[in-house]
């Protein structure tokens, strides 16, 4: 698009901005971060009956532990432009309204205050970076990126056609930016936002944005960035993601790779951040899904995706588990288009997943006990021991699709314990035998 002037927004633009009033009370329950199970909802997956539909479900969604609710982005889809059957949901055509093809604004609202009955939080996506091409900020084209012509360009580095590079070098587009963010707190009663790719937003707005943020008023907000930077902790995000974890999970399940090697990246990952921040640890989610595969692949099979679920989980981090996941979807599932997932299929992974959160709920020690790696010579088994207060845990995973039998370390040796899953008593010799992808989990 060539640049001419700017045109006015519908929305103001001016010191005389005020804040909409605000709808409802704010939630008082927020977890902290290090208590947090976050489930990732797709709408096109989920419910035909989108918001509806979720809302329906969110006593099955509590079920598995869940205390924080992500919505994929629930805001208007751009036309222009557009790719995929119905458009890409990163794709902004307005920063303020519901799209449609979801509810409206009382069903969203309802869906929030059902979430919160439920002592549930909710956040959603928010897309920083970019617009769609006919979202009405384009009437301000210095608002955009251009290039050494004038024309709006996509976002430099990527194939995303279908969306327009925001500057942030524009004071005026970063103020109604932060007050769109507001926007949804105070009108819809929202508890924080997954920000999507937060790499690509230079760290003074994040700053600028969350320290307005964090200054609302009986809000406890939760702030995840889609991104690695350090920076984004400097900025005020609580959470940014562990791609480093879920490669190397990856590797040591499809390319046979030394087990005790995730407890490296594990270190580097956690080393390298601020006290009191975390990463959020996951198996899929709607980009691994969508463009590499489902976890019943990418690890073997279900039982492996179980037992890469459990490693994922309990070794640190915040859990997420993403729509489907919990019953096995096992075929790619796009965002551009309409995957209903079957939820009566696979009861008892789905009843698997709520025995293991409700362990990992039910336990301090599971959460956020200190970790110990056992000693030993197996290349197989993911193997370590938690300590909070005098409790300890014990997980064994077996990451082959073959039975592995491991050598106990002499500090566990002649114990006995507790299985978590059964409540069954269990006597540890000398060494265990776990059957592909068997896993154990033991108390004291």
């Amino acid at each position: 698009m060539a640049c001419n002037d700017d045109e006015p927004l519908p929305t103001p633009t001016t010191t005389t901005y005020q804040d909409p009033e605000p709808y409802g009370m704010p939630f008082q329950n927020t977890p902290e971060i290090e208590d947090i199970v976050m489930y990732e909802v797709n709408l096109r997956a989920f419910s035909p009956a989108n918001f509806a539909g979720v809302e329906s479900r969110l006593d099955s969604i509590k079920a598995l532990g869940v205390n924080v609710i992500w919505l994929m982005p629930i805001t208007p889809i751009g036309e222009e432009r557009s790719v995929g059957q119905l458009g890409s949901p990163y794709s902004v055509k307005n920063y303020k309204e519901v799209n449609p093809e979801f509810g409206d604004m009382d069903d969203f609202r309802s869906f929030v205050d059902a979430a919160h009955d439920r002592d549930i939080a909710v956040i959603t996506d928010w897309v920083a970076n970019h617009t769609s091409w006919d979202n009405p900020w384009m009437n301000k084209i210095s608002w955009y990126t251009k290039d050494a012509s004038g024309n709006v360009v996509h976002p430099p580095g990527t194939n995303w056609l279908d969306v327009a590079d925001l500057n942030f070098e524009n004071e005026a587009m970063r103020k109604e930016m932060i007050r769109a963010m507001k926007f949804w707190i105070l009108t819809a009663n929202i508890d924080g936002f997954r920000c999507d790719y937060a790499d690509g937003v230079p760290f003074d707005f994040w700053r600028d944005a969350i320290d307005t943020l964090r200054a609302m008023e009986d809000r406890n907000l939760i702030l995840l960035a889609e991104g690695v930077r350090n920076d984004h902790y400097s900025a005020g995000f609580d959470m940014t993601y562990a791609w480093d974890f879920y490669g190397k999970l990856k590797s040591i399940f499809e390319n046979n790779e030394n087990a005790r090697n995730i407890f490296v990246t594990n270190s580097a990952e956690y080393g390298s951040i601020p006290d009191g921040k975390h990463k959020l640890r996951f198996t899929t989610n709607h980009d691994e899904t969508a463009w590499d595969a489902p976890p019943t692949q990418i690890f073997g099979n279900a039982e492996g995706s179980i037992a890469a679920f459990v490693a994922t989980t309990f070794l640190q981090g915040v859990p997420l588990i993403y729509t489907g996941q919990e019953v096995g979807v096992d075929v790619n599932m796009p965002f551009f288009s309409r995957y209903p997932v079957n939820w009566t299929m696979n009861p008892s992974m789905f009843q698997e997943y709520k025995d293991l959160m409700s362990v990992y709920t039910s336990a301090e020690v599971a959460r956020t006990g200190t970790i110990t790696t056992l000693v030993n010579n197996n290349n197989d088994i993911i193997s370590f021991k938690k300590v909070k207060n005098g409790d300890e845990m014990l997980f064994f995973i077996n990451t082959r699709d073959n039975a592995v039998t491991y050598a106990l370390p002499s500090s566990v040796q002649n114990t006995t314990w507790t299985n978590s899953m059964d409540n069954s008593n269990t006597l540890l010799n000398t060494d265990i035998t776990l059957n592909a992808y068997e896993y154990l989990i033991l108390e004291n």
